[in-house]
């Protein structure tokens, strides 16, 4: 059988989507479109299981898919089998592809990314705090050692240390 190489992962296809029968169960697939010796891939998902033989036919991109290749004929199929995998592992292969290849009918599957910080919000913004609050955990500052021109304040959480000129 033919294999094709998508980032680190060995898919087994492509085949002609036409040809493909159940059973499926616990991967990821690629639809690609071919255009002579090219293929594209149009999107990527993944299978729990299923022995539906109408599963692709009746998937919801499967529109989307058919725009994208011009026609059923131009659809093929690459499979990655992770028998061993649970909805996590796959989902992680899938968006790897995803920001990698950027499927067009996947582009409502895109994950927002989040930002790795939170913000801090104080109860009532009207209400001016004296309170030094540790950039780094959050906690309150205690002063440490008053200087000439400025304050030496230490988390009582995390141990950093900030200096304040005097004001």
């Amino acid at each position: 059988m033919l294999s094709i190489q998508i980032l680190q992962y060995e898919f087994l296809g492509p085949i002609p989507i036409s040809e493909w029968g159940p059973p499926m169960e616990k991967l990821v697939y690629l639809i690609l479109s071919r255009t002579k010796d090219k293929f594209d891939i149009i999107y990527v998902g993944d299978c729990q299981k299923t022995d539906d033989k109408s599963f692709f036919k009746s998937h919801n991109q499967f529109k989307c898919w058919l725009e994208q290749s011009g026609s059923e004929q131009s659809l093929y199929l690459a499979i990655l089998p992770m028998f061993e995998s649970g909805d996590g592992k796959r989902n992680n292969v899938i968006q790897k592809i995803i920001s990698q290849y950027k499927p067009h009918c996947n582009s409502d599957d895109t994950v927002k990314s989040k930002p790795d910080y939170a913000v801090r919000v104080t109860e009532d913004p009207d209400v001016v705090s004296d309170k030094i609050i540790c950039a780094c955990c959050g906690s309150e500052m205690n002063l440490e050692k008053t200087l000439e021109k400025s304050n030496l304040y230490r988390c009582a959480g995390c141990g950093l240390s900030d200096t304040r000129l005097n004001s």
